[in-house]
């Protein structure tokens, strides 16, 4: 794979500003998410975008998506995710344990950086490389979750069953030790063990307490109150209603702003997990239509680390001598917000230009639903290749449970 190269330097602040203004387009007007990063990253004030490397990374993107034929159901080809039974079947148990295991792992979904990184000493899993597989693997980063959960369940333990892990009688904490063992050679455990269990439990209980135990019941409910015609971003606010550990939200400046990286993620998964494979069958949770374009990417470490890598992100010398220094950025500081949301901005702006290079484009098989969902589900897999190929690409480290 050959990863692009940008040479020139980012635009003027002046015409940085002019063109960040055109981010804020029509979709995104009921999404305060991409508008409140908007204002903190040009608040901050210290990571800024490079057009020359946005248009080139886009080119690279769109060619690539297409090329590789990269669509929702990608999703399906990851070994370790556990699949609904297709066509869909609403009274199925494995429906219900399929979306079950989503929540779990979006509730789980963060702080996997490691300061034994590029080490077999690194919190790692031990487990098989995917479902029906006899070869087996030490598991590393998100898919060490992944693996964990899993392995749970291929053990006998209701892992991702919310009136399971909500109880500390049925399922105590030494259990939840038990389910998150490292392998042998792992020296680290994973962390924020003592976190991820109090979320586990607050989750579980408000699953059981209003929605008959179960994330099915939950996204019933959400049909019910949409009377079918949800969107996306509309489940993505019911989630954070709902789930205040969802809320990944704070103040900069005297605003507010949102982040919503692991509610976003959650409905992404579920739209992509449960995307049929024919176009004129409609999604079960979206029969209307998702309107998944409304949802930003997924403000994390690893994305904006490929953005980075692509030049698509320029962080000044300052901030260069701290993350390659390993030092930590502490949650909530201008550091942080200014790399979360400039990378949440950047992804929009990819997706425009793609947009645009499609509009321009007279291969109609070159033509699918452009997202930042999609732009990140993309390149957070290029950053986990890279990442296999023993690649260094620096990126920012802050030990917290929102991403």
């Amino acid at each position: 794979m050959t990863i692009i190269q940008s040479r020139s330097h980012p635009a003027t602040p002046e015409a940085q500003e002019e063109d960040v203004a055109l981010t804020c387009s029509a979709t995104h007007s009921t999404n305060p998410v991409i508008e409140t990063c908007l204002y903190a990253f040009k608040a901050t004030g210290l990571v800024s975008l490079n057009e020359t490397g946005i248009k080139d990374a886009a080119r690279y993107i769109y060619d690539r998506l297409c090329a590789e034929d990269y669509t929702p159901r990608t999703w399906r080809t990851h070994s370790l995710h556990l699949l609904p039974p297709e066509p869909y079947a609403p009274d199925d148990p494995l429906t219900k344990g399929c979306l079950d295991w989503i929540f779990v792992v979006s509730s789980l979904n963060f702080s996997f950086w490691s300061e034994r990184e590029g080490t077999p000493e690194r919190y790692g899993v031990e487990w098989r490389t995917g479902w029906g597989s006899d070869e087996r693997m030490v598991h590393t980063g998100y898919w060490s979750l992944v693996a964990a959960l899993d392995r749970a369940l291929e053990e006998g333990l209701p892992i991702t069953d919310p009136k399971f892990y909500s109880s500390e009688e049925c399922c105590p904490d030494s259990l939840l030790d038990h389910v998150f063992r490292p392998a042998p050679q792992s020296k680290e455990p994973i962390p924020l063990l003592r976190e991820r269990i109090a979320i586990l439990r607050e989750v579980g209980r408000i699953l059981c307490t209003h929605f008959e135990g179960s994330f099915q019941g939950f996204l019933a409910q959400f049909l019910c109150r949409y009377d079918g015609r949800g969107t996306a971003f509309q489940l993505v606010e019911m989630i954070i209603e709902y789930f205040p550990p969802f809320r990944d939200q704070m103040w900069y400046e005297g605003r507010q702003v949102f982040l919503w990286k692991r509610a976003q993620i959650l409905v992404a998964e579920t739209w992509a997990a449960f995307t049929p494979s024919s176009p004129r069958t409609s999604h079960p949770f979206f029969p209307h239509g998702a309107a998944i374009e409304v949802l930003t990417m997924f403000a994390d470490y690893r994305v904006p680390q490929i953005l980075h890598h692509l030049q698509v992100l320029t962080y000044p010398p300052a901030l260069m001598k701290t993350l390659q220094s390993h030092a930590a950025l502490a949650s909530g500081s201008r550091e942080e917000i200014s790399i979360r949301s400039a990378g949440i901005v950047a992804v929009d702006r990819l997706r425009q230009y793609i947009l645009q290079l499609q509009r321009e484009d007279h291969d109609g098989d070159r033509h699918f639903n452009v997202s930042s969902v999609i732009i990140d589900f993309y390149l957070w897999d290029l950053a986990k290749w890279l990442e296999g190929k023993k690649r260094r690409v620096e990126a920012h480290r802050t030990r917290s449970i929102w991403y």
